[in-house]
Parts: structure tokens; C-alpha cells; sequence
């Protein structure tokens, strides 16, 4: 539950409703809601008189508002790597015929912005618009690894270290020693430490001046690939990354 009033309020209730991925009625929107009924009814009336959810009365259910939708496309234009990205993300993916992924970072969690899906055999569970830990995913650590001391502070506190498989790191030192060798060696491993039998290698994107505002991975499965022969695409991937930071500097990403 939000400290910050109405409009943490506000926004608490469009993502309980994004929630849902589907138009939702009023009844379930409250049992998903920590609010009372009249202040949830308050809150919706006046997000939908604001254009920030749209009601159908037919259906008698909420879904997200245009005018949410136009600022959500805005925001993404101006804070998200993925249309500077775009084409050198299909290249790519054409010549590692793995699947590709660009993540950026939001409060210590990885956030997926972008995918190139090369091979219908597999699956993994980072999807465009998903987050998941730092920790424990090779953008992830790319990330971390060439954050200043300030900001790579503040990320690992944000990191709750959950133990997903075997191979996941339990606490900060044994991930401060990797993320020494990802500075040395220039690229990450998730060596089956998110999902099993997924593995990725996955370089920083770094703007001129040097700061971090992404990554991308190159993920495959331990079917197909160990960490050993994902090292082949190692030269494409350090191309890939360092054109896209290229063709970011000019724009003011958050980092």
C-alpha cells in the first residue's frame, strides 16, 4: 500500500487493475484491494473522469484508459532503449539464432524492454515488460557490475537474494566477486540461475560518458549451449551493445 497519499492511492489502483491483464469488475477489484469499498469507489470514479481507466457499462468492468495508454507510449519513447535498439536487436538475433533479450534497471530489478524470440523450441520467463532480480540473471549482473559505488550500493540493498536454483548467489560478497570478473571480462553469466536449463551470456550498454542504462543477453538452453560455447557470440554481442550505447548517449536515459 502507497504512503504517498491520493495520488500513491491512484496509482496503487491502476496497477492492481494492469493486474489483471483483462477488463475487471468492480467486486473483483475490490477483494485485490487493500482499500475500503468507498475509498476504492472514490479513487476509480475519479481515474476513469480523468481518462486514466475506461469503464464499460454493458460489461460493467475497468480497463486501462487512453489516456493512460498515450502516456504510457510517451514514457516508453523517452525512457526506453528499445526503438533506439530495434534493428541491431534483429541483427543480432539473425546471426546468433538464440533469443535475445535488452533489459534496463528499475529500483534493483531488472526490467525487460525489448525480445527477439529466434527459436520456437524454447521459452524463457523474461517477457517484455516483466522484472525480475538482479542477482540472479546475466543483464542483470552486466548491469551491476559497471554501476559507480553509489548506485551499485543502493541496487544491492534492493536485492532480497532469493535462492531460485542451485547456482543462484545467496548474498552480497559471493556476487561482489563475480561482478569484479564481469568488469575484468566485459560480459555476465547466468549459469541456470533464474530458471533451470536456461543459460545467457549478457553485456552493459554504456553511454559515452561511461554510465550503464541496459544490458542485452544472448539466451539459449543447457541443451543447446553451456556458458563455454555462448562465449562464441562474445564479439557480436560487445558489437551489439556498444552500438546501441553509441546511438543512446545523445539521449538522457535514466541511470
Amino acid at each position: 500500500m502507497s504512503a504517498d497519499g491520493t495520488v500513491g492511492k491512484a496509482c496503487d489502483v491502476l496497477e492492481q487493475i494492469a493486474a489483471f491483464k483483462r477488463p475487471a469488475r468492480f467486486n473483483e477489484i475490490l477483494e485485490a484491494s487493500p482499500y475500503p469499498k468507498a475509498t476504492l469507489y472514490r479513487l476509480m470514479q475519479t481515474l476513469t473522469n480523468q481518462g486514466m481507466l475506461a469503464y464499460d457499462p454493458e460489461a460493467q468492468t475497468y480497463s486501462m484508459g487512453l489516456r493512460l495508454v498515450r502516456m504510457a507510449h510517451a514514457a516508453w519513447g523517452q525512457t526506453s532503449l528499445a526503438p533506439i535498439a530495434a534493428p541491431i536487436l534483429d541483427e543480432l538475433a539473425a546471426e546468433a539464432g538464440e533469443t535475445i533479450h535488452l533489459a534496463q534497471m528499475e529500483n534493483g530489478q531488472v526490467l525487460f524492454v525489448d525480445k527477439r524470440r529466434a527459436s520456437v523450441l524454447f521459452e524463457t520467463l523474461a517477457q517484455t515488460g516483466r522484472v525480475a532480480p538482479a542477482h540472479s540473471t546475466g543483464v542483470g549482473k552486466a548491469i551491476l557490475a559497471f554501476m559507480s559505488p553509489d548506485r551499485l550500493e543502493r541496487a544491492l540493498r534492493q536485492q532480497a537474494f532469493v535462492k531460485y536454483t542451485p547456482s543462484t548467489h545467496e548474498d552480497v560478497a559471493s556476487l561482489m566477486a563475480e561482478l569484479k570478473q564481469i568488469r575484468e571480462d566485459g560480459v555476465a553469466f547466468d549459469r541456470e540461475e533464474h530458471e533451470q536449463g536456461i543459460i545467457s551470456i549478457a553485456a552493459p550498454i554504456l553511454l559515452g560518458n561511461g554510465k550503464v542504462v541496459g544490458a542485452v543477453s544472448i539466451a539459449s538452453t543447457t541443451n543447446r549451449n553451456s556458458p563455454e560455447t555462448l562465449q562464441a557470440f562474445k564479439p557480436s554481442l560487445l558489437d551489439a551493445t556498444a552500438r546501441i550505447g553509441e546511438q543512446a548517449t545523445p539521449w538522457q536515459f535514466p541511470t
